[in-house]
């Protein structure tokens, strides 16, 4: 079964933040979770065998987690897990019922290094079914179903008692545990290698401008294709999601079409915290031209890596198909 709770969260590089996502299985009655310190998974639990498994580190981490808190979390997971699959059981229908995915995603923060807030989501069947927001002594509740207002206030006074004396309490703890044993992995910094590529598009006989940054790290960066030194209009781009490596890095591609007669100069431009400025990568209109004139060449590329000045290895597992 593949996750169906997706949480995106955009943080400030001095934000850190520790998620855990448990997917439970209606009839099975255990539930397992992977624990995430910022982007990186630092660990998977399973509720039938009750073992926490580290993953990622370097150093011993037993620790990092309270075996009280863990064994509190994990029970009253549980039980919120087996009421509300009871709750929303389909009627006389048990083959449904064994497939049946309930997830509860739970995300704390702390921000140049004052306390945050905390998250918590719950979906069911591919929908988020409520959301809680505590933080300050304030909570703020949403509930995405058809629950009457006797349930929601039960349901809500539950949940505060929940995340106020368990889970907020739990998490952070264990958040500060993990930035002091994962701080050189946290504030490790790797050079994005940048390449501007232009490739004949057969359909339309332009061409298409791609900007391709990959095995940067961390996963913040800003990416921006210039025309003649003004930013390209956003309706003009495609891409732009943030991809993972196999390797912990990320990779982002911006793309563009351009006509065969286009004679404007491209600039791809990356500025990322491993860099001291900006990188610029330009693609000339001496190239456009060189490519326009030899039918054979399929695409041209300008590379430039920011290690160690030499040509992109092309061989880099980590790097997408340029298709």
């Amino acid at each position: 079964f593949r996750f169906v709770l997706v949480y995106i969260f955009l943080v400030h590089s001095c934000t850190h933040t520790l998620m855990g996502l448990a997917t439970y299985i209606t009839g099975e009655r255990t539930f397992s979770a992977t624990i995430m310190l910022d982007d990186i998974t630092v660990g998977y639990y399973n509720s039938e065998t009750k073992i926490y498994v580290a993953r990622g580190n370097y150093t011993n981490e037993d620790d990092v987690i309270d075996p009280n808190d863990l064994r509190s979390v994990s029970e009253n997971l549980l039980v919120h897990f087996i009421e509300r699959s009871h709750h929303l059981r389909p009627d006389n229908n048990t083959e449904i019922e064994s497939h049946e995915v309930h997830q509860v995603m739970v995300l704390c923060e702390q921000s140049d290094n004052k306390l945050g807030q905390i998250i918590s989501k719950t979906a069911y069947r591919g929908s988020t079914f409520n959301e809680l927001c505590f933080f300050d002594g304030k909570f703020t509740y949403q509930v995405f179903s058809n629950y009457t207002q006797p349930e929601i206030k039960h349901n809500l006074e539950m949940s505060k008692l929940r995340h106020e004396k368990l889970y907020y309490p739990a998490c952070i703890k264990t958040l500060k545990n993990y930035l002091k044993k994962r701080e050189t992995q946290l504030n490790r910094k790797v050079k994005p290698r940048v390449r501007l590529i232009q490739k004949a598009n057969s359909d339309s006989g332009g061409f298409r401008v791609s900007c391709l940054a990959t095995g940067f790290y961390p996963r913040h960066i800003n990416l921006t294709l210039f025309r003649d030194g003004q930013p390209v209009a956003d309706h003009e781009i495609t891409g732009g999601d943030l991809l993972p490596n196999a390797d912990g890095t990320y990779q982002m591609r911006k793309s563009m079409e351009i006509r065969a007669a286009d004679k404007h100069r491209y600039t791809c431009s990356a500025t990322h915290l491993s860099l001291d400025n900006k990188l610029d990568v330009t693609l000339g209109n001496e190239l456009l031209q060189k490519t326009q004139s030899n039918k054979q060449t399929q695409f041209k590329s300008v590379s430039q890596s920011v290690v160690d000045g030499s040509e992109f290895d092309r061989r880099t597992k980590t790097e997408i198909n340029d298709n």
